[in-house]
């Protein structure tokens, strides 16, 4: 795993739960404590859609505090919301892919039950 990988997987769990760092197996609210091995490829297209997801957000930030137009706000809400579905889309079909078809094939079904709860989660 490259450096580079490993410094922002460090930094988003720390921004996602601090006090998991300090617990025995760094599990916490936000995640299971598992890991997902990715491609580089894999990686860089999920990362490079975070980082265009958080310009969103930060734009929608900033049209507030510029005292914008409720439906311009809105409008960009929508547009963010709809990259955050791609980017659930992408790391969904990722999923399926690898850590579904491998427990699958293994004789395994936990994958599979799992991804059906978070599918009814999903679709809420």
């Amino acid at each position: 795993m490259s450096e580079l990988k490993r410094s922002n997987e460090i930094e988003i769990k720390e921004a996602l739960c601090p006090e998991s760092m300090e617990t025995e197996g760094g599990g916490c609210c936000a995640c299971s404590g598992r890991t997902k091995q990715r491609g580089e490829k894999e990686y860089r297209d999920l990362m490079n859609r975070l980082n265009r997801i958080e310009g969103q957000i930060r734009g929608i930030k900033s049209m507030l505090e510029r005292d914008a137009y409720c439906i311009d706000i809105l409008n960009q809400v929508s547009a963010a919301n709809c990259a955050l579905n791609s980017f659930n889309k992408v790391l969904l079909a990722n999923h399926l892919r690898s850590c579904v078809v491998e427990d699958v094939q293994s004789g395994g079904s936990e994958k599979l039950d799992e991804l059906v709860k978070t599918l009814q989660k999903l679709m809420k």
